[in-house]
């Protein structure tokens, strides 16, 4: 897929855990996980506004195209 997630990175800079976000998120871990891995599908926006909030980033820190 050429659309990369880098939430890692994003919450290692942010020295937050996962489990962390996905709670002030309020989606699950393993929602979360499968976000992380670049298996989702799809993501809403109102749930990629809410990490953009959480880890006061902008969604272009998160999603990155490499054709």
């Amino acid at each position: 897929m050429a659309i990369h997630i880098n939430l890692d990175k994003i919450l290692e800079e942010r020295g937050m855990k996962s489990n962390e976000l996905a709670e002030i998120v309020g989606i699950t871990t393993a929602n979360l996980s499968i976000l992380k891995t670049g298996k989702a599908k799809a993501i809403r926006f109102s749930t990629l506004e809410a990490i953009c909030a959480a880890l006061n980033c902008q969604p272009g820190d998160i999603l990155e195209y490499k054709p």
